[in-house]
């Protein structure tokens, strides 16, 4: 089984891996390797998924760009292929969604999975981090009232999957140019409820959980001050704004986090802020995802 998005996955799936990221797993990669792929670097994604495969008895192989050279060097499915005779595994966080989807297809019938640690389109081993922080809080997803605030990005989708496939409802608050698409809205909304507004205190209001994340993304330094003067400062995640929301909201961002800009200090280092306990579930999220794919 591949993980390439949350979609993808389903209520059933996501549920399932939800159950083994809070159990007792065997050493299902013991004397087994798996290969971590980054175009892109990453703090969280590489502690955790390093760390979540020796859990499980394997042994990770971190390999940069650089050693790899995607599709400049070598193409994305002879690189594959070649990762596929040494690995049980290949996890890769690229710029471009198309390369994991043209991996995946080169190893069909290999029993070889892949794995999406972050591109363009998704990043479905943070929602998986994101459902389990809002579970230790609230005890279930159903029902929650979820509110994003700001660039509706590739963690804002797998976010709104993984919320509306298992039955929280979801308020989007984008300004006009950093929503999404039509026809990706059309797609969350056959998924459940979901509402899009280019007002954030309309989209907060009496929310259980307030999520953002910065407001340029790696690759988009060049846009960067552009963007602030688009969402700052309206789309800031502050006391007041949180003050919108219930009593005993929480607080949520990926990271890394850009204090004064998406979210004010007072919030990120706040009682309701949990995105330390988000950056600490990603251990047991990409466990619980390594675990279904290699069973699966």
């Amino acid at each position: 089984m591949n993980f390439l998005d949350i979609e993808s996955i389903g209520a059933a799936g996501l549920s399932e891996i939800l159950l083994y990221a809070r159990a007792d797993l065997d050493q299902v990669l013991l004397g087994r390797g798996v290969a971590l792929v980054f175009e892109k670097p990453s703090l969280r994604t590489r502690n955790s998924s390093e760390m979540a495969v020796v859990s499980l008895g394997g042994h990770p192989i971190y390999i940069t760009n650089l050693e790899v050279g995607l599709d400049s060097r070598e193409s994305a499915e002879d690189i594959a292929r070649s990762l596929a005779s040494y690995h049980a595994v290949i996890a890769a966080r690229v710029f471009d969604h198309s390369v994991l989807v043209r991996m995946a297809r080169s190893l069909a019938g290999t029993g070889v999975p892949v794995v999406n640690l972050l591109s363009d389109r998704g990043h479905p081993c943070q929602a998986v981090a994101d459902l389990l922080t809002m579970i230790d809080r609230f005890g279930e997803i159903s029902g929650l009232e979820v509110s994003y605030v700001g660039d509706s990005n590739n963690v804002t989708l797998s976010l709104a999957q993984a919320c509306l496939l298992l039955g929280a409802h979801l308020r989007i608050a984008s300004p006009e140019g950093f929503q999404f698409d039509a026809q990706t809205r059309s797609a969350l909304e056959l998924m459940g409820k979901v509402e899009f507004t280019q007002d954030p205190d309309d989209a907060v209001r009496a929310a259980d959980v307030v999520y953002t994340d910065t407001w340029t993304s790696m690759g988009q330094e060049a846009e960067a001050q552009v963007r602030r003067s688009v969402f700052s400062p309206r789309y800031q995640v502050n006391s007041k704004m949180m003050a919108l929301a219930q009593k005993d909201a929480i607080f949520m961002h990926c990271l890394p986090a850009h204090r004064g800009e998406e979210v004010s200090e007072e919030v990120f280092e706040s009682r309701q802020s949990v995105v330390f306990s988000q950056a600490a579930n990603r251990l047991s999220a990409f466990r619980a995802i390594l675990y279904a794919v290699v069973t699966t």
